[in-house]
C-alpha cells in the first residue's frame, strides 16, 4: 500500500481514518496539526508534528490528505490544499468501498466520498472536495472546488454548486437550482430557488 498522511486531528479526521482503513489502498503513516500538542498519538497514528513540518515531512511521504471539515471556516480547506501542492505533494482521490460512484462521474483530486454516498451518471465534482456519508449527488450535478456536501443532504438532477460552499446535512435542493461560491446552507432546508454568492441560508 502507498503512504500518505492526514492534516487535522479533529471529528472529521476520525471519520476520513476509517474511510482510508476501510478502502485499504493507502497505509496512514501518521497526522498532521496546525497546533503545537503533547500527544504522541492521534486514534493510534502517531503525530508527525505541525503544519509548518510538512517539507520536511514529505521527504518521507508524498501523499496527503486534508482530513479537516468544512464549516466555520470556508477557505481553511482551500488554503491547506494550495500549500500542499506548493510543497509538492500528491492529494489522491479516496472512495469508501461502502459507497457508489458511476464510471461516467469526474473527481478531482483531494476529495472524499464517504461511506453510503451515492453519486449518479454524469455528475462532476471538483478538487479537496467532500461528499459526506449517505448524501446523493443526482446525474448532471456539479460541485465546484473545496466545497462540503454534509450528511444525507439531497442534490437533485442539474444542481450547481459553486467554490467554497457548504451544504448542510439532510438538505434538499431542487434539480437545476444553482447555489453560488462561498455560501452555507444549513442543515435542513428545502432549496427551491437560486442562491447568489455570498449568502448564509438557514
Amino acid at each position: 500500500m502507498k503512504k500518505i498522511i492526514l492534516i487535522g486531528t479533529g471529528g472529521h479526521s476520525k471519520s476520513c481514518i476509517d474511510v482510508i482503513e476501510q478502502q485499504d489502498k493507502y497505509k496512514i503513516i501518521g497526522i498532521v496539526d496546525k497546533n503545537k500538542t503533547k500527544k504522541k498519538k492521534f486514534v493510534n497514528y502517531p503525530m508527525l508534528g505541525m503544519d509548518k513540518d510538512l517539507k520536511k515531512i514529505k521527504k518521507k511521504c508524498s501523499n496527503a490528505f486534508i482530513a479537516i471539515g468544512q464549516i466555520k471556516n470556508l477557505f481553511l480547506r482551500e488554503n491547506l490544499f494550495k500549500n500542499l501542492i506548493f510543497l509538492g505533494f500528491d492529494l489522491p482521490i479516496i472512495f469508501s468501498p461502502y459507497s457508489y460512484v458511476s464510471k461516467k462521474v469526474k473527481i478531482k483530486s483531494g476529495s472524499i466520498v464517504m461511506h453510503k454516498a451515492l453519486i449518479n451518471s454524469y455528475a462532476d465534482v471538483g478538487l479537496n472536495c467532500i461528499i459526506n456519508s449517505r448524501s446523493l449527488i443526482e446525474h448532471g450535478v456539479k460541485i465546484g472546488n473545496h466545497t462540503h456536501i454534509s450528511t444525507g443532504a439531497i442534490l437533485n438532477g442539474d444542481c450547481k454548486i459553486g467554490n467554497n460552499s457548504f451544504i448542510g446535512s439532510g438538505t434538499i435542493i431542487k434539480e437545476g437550482v444553482r447555489i453560488g461560491n462561498r455560501c452555507i446552507v444549513g442543515m435542513g432546508q428545502v432549496i427551491k430557488r437560486d442562491i447568489k454568492d455570498n449568502q448564509i441560508v438557514k
